[in-house]
C-alpha cells in the first residue's frame, strides 16, 4: 500500500470530485483541490480537523485559513509557542508552525461541510500514513468528533472502546490522542468552545510534550 499522506490529484470520490468542478467553475480563483497537510514535518503534535471550508481552506489551500474557524486555532497555536504569528490568512503570508502539524480527516470540501461516511473512511488510508510517520510521544489533537473516529478507525481500534468528550486524552499506543470541541463558529459563537476550555486543551498538551 502507498505510504503517502496526501495526492493532490485525487479524485478517488466521485461526489466531492464533482463538488469540487462546481465550486470552482464559480470561483476559478479558489484553489479547489486536495488541500494538503499543513506545518512541521516532524512535528510532535498533530492538529486533525474534519475537511477544508468553502471559503477557507479551499479557498487558501492551506488548513483553517481565511475563515472563521481558524481564527480560534492559530490565536491558540501562537499563544502557545506552535505558531509564528496570531492569524493565518493566506497560504504565502510567511506564517510557520513549530513542531505542530496541521491536517484533516478529510481532504477535499464536502457539500455542506458533511462528508459521507464513505467519503471518511476513502480518505482515511492518508491519514493512517501520517499517524504512522509521527515519531513516539507525539499528540493528536482531534477536533470534534468526525476526526476523533477518523483517528481511532486509522489505528484499526474499537470505536466503543474510545468515546470523544472534550478534553478526554486517550492512549493509542506510540501517541496520545487528546479530543476537543471542533473550532467552528457555531461553537464559538454559542459559547460551546469558549477561549478557555480551548487553551486549557492546549496546555495539557504543551505539558505533555514537554515532560
Amino acid at each position: 500500500m502507498s505510504r503517502e499522506i496526501f495526492d493532490r490529484g485525487c479524485r478517488a470520490c466521485p461526489r466531492l470530485a464533482g463538488f469540487l468542478d462546481e465550486v470552482n467553475s464559480r470561483y476559478p480563483d479558489y484553489y479547489c483541490r486536495p488541500v494538503p497537510p499543513f506545518g512541521d514535518g516532524a512535528a510532535r503534535l498533530l492538529v486533525v480537523g474534519l475537511a477544508p471550508g468553502m471559503h477557507g481552506a479551499n479557498r487558501t489551500g492551506r488548513p483553517f485559513t481565511g475563515d472563521h474557524a481558524g481564527i480560534l486555532l492559530y490565536e491558540t497555536l501562537h499563544k502557545f509557542g506552535f505558531s509564528s504569528k496570531v492569524e493565518s490568512l493566506s497560504a504565502d503570508d510567511g506564517l510557520t508552525l513549530r513542531d505542530c502539524r496541521i491536517t484533516n480527516a478529510v481532504k477535499c470540501l464536502p457539500p455542506d461541510n458533511k462528508p459521507v461516511g464513505a467519503e471518511i473512511n476513502s480518505c482515511n488510508r492518508f491519514l493512517a500514513n501520517e499517524l504512522d510517520s509521527l515519531v513516539p510521544g507525539s499528540i493528536v489533537l482531534a477536533l470534534g468528533g468526525i476526526a476523533h473516529r477518523a483517528v481511532v478507525k486509522a489505528r484499526g481500534l474499537r470505536q466503543a472502546d474510545y468515546k470523544f468528550a472534550h478534553a478526554a486524552d486517550h492512549d493509542l499506543g506510540t501517541f496520545c490522542m487528546l479530543d476537543s470541541y471542533h473550532c467552528s463558529r457555531y461553537n464559538t459563537n454559542t459559547g460551546r468552545l469558549t477561549p478557555a476550555m480551548f487553551d486549557a486543551v492546549f496546555a495539557k498538551a504543551k505539558g505533555m510534550l514537554d515532560k
